[in-house]
């Protein structure tokens, strides 16, 4: 069996390669000579090692997708799955070039399938075929399509089914996909279109306005998304099931968030303010045209929209989602996916990493990186805890930016994931396991990085744990005491004089020094009740650091210790009431740890934090009454009460409008 695929360096394409390559057989793609470099990468990044993946020299605009005589007769016969991906998915394109992409495209490239008298023809349309339909599209439906000359996007994806359903003597199956975002898993993309139009928007919101502010929103209709994994497991599925040509087949969310829906869950990926009413944008429509037509009249008034969605990054175009009036019903998909495994997300599971992804990869900040980049060029860097959390956003950004990124945990099948991320981005990472809480295991782990790059640029002591409970509570848990400060004390203490001797010492080449980044607590600064020994642990690296910056600035060595906030990872999961808490994501906490690597300040933290050190310096007796009160706003929870009393775990009025004022404390 043999495959044939256009478009297979595209977005979709090169994750159905991925697919394809589970399966038996050679996979043809096509490609322009221009573009086989391309293709070899991403054969490379697929590990395609047995070069299965054979280029085919052609192009979109051209009868037979411009293959030669000479290939049609070797293929002929060969193509089992001839797979059409090839288009503009584009919205803002010009409609000359759509027509020639996807209209004389899909022709050219039934005319090839037909040459090489192909098994089956499998058409990626889209959700745009039906237009601007009112009510509910389903799966037999194309005809009945409306207004596909809305936008020049609709109107060729519709024309291209067409092609295939009236052209295509070779069995065909269509696949229409509702807007295609990232990975579910990792959030990976490739061009921002779509709902990523308005992440610009959220994320300016969000740094101008506390994320606790409850605001007006926009409602609207459905916005169909779709993760691009389900997508190309789903038609890969279909592709191969028997008795199914001649139907078309919806990769659609049967439950499809509206606009409001949809904004709701990115504001809260985004830890932005959130909307707690919608106005109804549809209520537009009832307007009279007389008046709408007036208002969009007044002088400037194009202008003025014009400059603001420019420097916002949202076309014009994309407002027709606002209201957009279909319902589309994918239950003949679903029933032939059941008992397959392959399963939608809901889109609430997935917004985190879609938003991650683009705020690292996609986000106006990532400028910032460039000065990362400079900052790291040609260094080595370790980041202890890089499984998950902070640690692992920290790897991410770094491994973008060109450091070679040593990642340090126990748990080896995420790093390895991590390190595939860092790879996919183009970036250098290499995974050593180790116990952070043994102190023989990080002897051992660093003697075996040192022999195997030589020295250690950046430490980031970034691995930790923590524990919440009252002094009342642990009269007889001196243990916590002890495991808390093997890990966030010794532990690093250990690593540092490990590597330390080296980063004293020059090169081979010369260079000379290195940089320590201490992930610290804000709880160091504030002193915050039950956390005790997890607060005591930090102030013992932060006194460490101290004393020993002194000792080492003359050899190039600069000491970071980083204060963070509250922050939403793994670590304090445990602690339910936190769910209802403020917090700083991984990457914003990341930011903080990128920054330190730019400028290697003594210090970082945040203005709350430091305002809590100077209180305490002031008026330390005024301090305890404040916090004394915030202690018996929040109490022990479930699990240090020793399964106890379930409420505990459940935050008051109060309690959470105390964690808003003093955000980012960790009560």
């Amino acid at each position: 069996m043999a495959y044939f695929v256009t478009g297979a360096t595209g977005f979709i394409g090169r994750f159905l390669l991925a697919e394809l390559l589970e399966r038996e057989g050679t996979i043809y793609a096509l490609c322009r000579a221009s573009s086989l470099d391309k293709l070899d990468d991403l054969k490379g990044r697929l590990g395609d090692d047995d070069d299965r993946i054979v280029p085919v020299i052609g192009d979109l605009s051209r009868e037979r997708l411009g293959v030669s005589t000479e290939e049609i007769e070797r293929l002929d016969g060969q193509i089992e799955h001839f797979f059409h991906l090839a288009a503009i998915y584009d919205i803002t394109a010009d409609g000359d070039s759509q027509r020639i992409a996807n209209t004389e495209g899909t022709r050219h490239a039934v005319q090839l399938a037909e040459a090489v008298h192909a098994g089956h023809f499998h058409q990626v349309s889209s959700i745009a075929a039906a237009g601007l339909y009112r009510g509910v599209f389903t799966e037999d439906m194309f005809d009945e399509a409306e207004d596909v000359e809305h936008n020049p996007y609709y109107l060729t994806k519709h024309e291209s089914e067409a092609v295939v359903r009236n052209e295509c003597s070779v069995p065909w199956r269509v696949y229409r996909p509702g807007v295609v975002v990232g990975h579910s898993e990792t959030g990976e993309i490739d061009k921002i279109d779509g709902p990523y139009y308005f992440f610009k928007t959220i994320q300016r919101l969000r740094g101008v306005t506390p994320s606790w502010l409850r605001g007006v929103g926009i409602e609207g209709g459905e916005i169909n998304i779709v993760p691009v994994d389900y997508v190309v497991k789903a038609m890969d599925y279909i592709a191969h099931q028997p008795d199914l040509d001649g139907r078309a087949f919806h990769l659609t969310d049967p439950n499809a968030l509206t606009v409001g829906g949809l904004f709701k869950a990115l504001t809260k990926a985004a830890k932005a303010p959130q909307p707690t009413v919608n106005v109804d944008a549809r209520a537009m429509d009832a307007l009279p045209a007389r008046l709408t037509s007036t208002l969009t009249k007044l002088p400037g008034a194009k202008q003025v929209t014009d400059l603001v969605l420019a420097e916002l990054g949202i076309p014009r175009e994309s407002f027709a989602y606002l209201t957009y009036p279909t319902h589309f019903d994918s239950t003949k998909t679903e029933a032939v996916l059941a008992g397959s495994g392959i399963e939608l997300p809901p889109f609430s599971m997935y917004a985190q990493h879609l938003w991650e992804y683009w705020e690292r990869t996609y986000s106006p900040d990532r400028r910032k990186d460039k000065q990362l980049a400079r900052a790291i060029k040609g260094k080595t860097v370790m980041i202890t805890g890089a499984s998950s959390g902070i640690g692992r956003a920290t790897a991410l950004r770094v491994g973008a930016a060109g450091g070679k990124v040593i990642l340090v945990a126990r748990g080896v099948e995420k790093l390895e994931q991590t390190k595939i991320e860092i790879e996919d981005m183009g970036g250098e990472a290499f995974v050593h396991r180790c116990d952070l809480a043994d102190m023989s295991d990080i002897e051992r782990m660093a003697k075996e990085v040192l022999q195997e790059h030589g020295r250690v640029d950046v430490l980031v002591n970034n691995a930790g744990r923590s524990i919440r409970r009252s002094i009342a509570l642990s009269y007889d848990r001196f243990h916590d005491f002890e495991r808390t400060m093997q890990l966030n004390y010794f532990g690093p203490v250990r690593l540092v004089l490990s590597l330390l001797p080296i980063m004293r010492q020059p090169s081979s080449d010369g260079r000379k020094g290195g940089h320590i980044i201490n992930i610290s607590s804000i709880g160091v600064q504030a002193n915050i009740p039950r956390f005790s020994a997890y607060v005591a642990s930090k102030a013992a690296l932060d006194a460490f650091s101290r004393c020993i910056a002194s000792e080492v600035i003359d050899d190039g060595v600069h000491l970071t210790t980083i204060h963070m906030p509250l922050v939403r990872t793994p670590m304090i999961a445990p602690t339910k009431m936190y769910d209802r808490f403020p917090t700083m994501t991984p990457p914003e906490a990341a930011d903080m740890i990128c920054k330190a690597m730019i400028n290697k300040p003594k210090h970082k933290g945040t203005a709350l934090g430091n305002a809590g050190a100077l209180a305490y310096q002031v008026a330390p007796k005024g301090v305890d009454v404040v916090l004394n009160a915030g202690y018996k706003l929040f109490p022990d929870s479930h699990a240090a009460r020793g399964g106890k009393d379930t409420k505990s775990d459940q935050p008051s009025t109060e309690s959470v409008a105390f964690a808003h004022i003093l955000r980012g404390v960790h009560w």
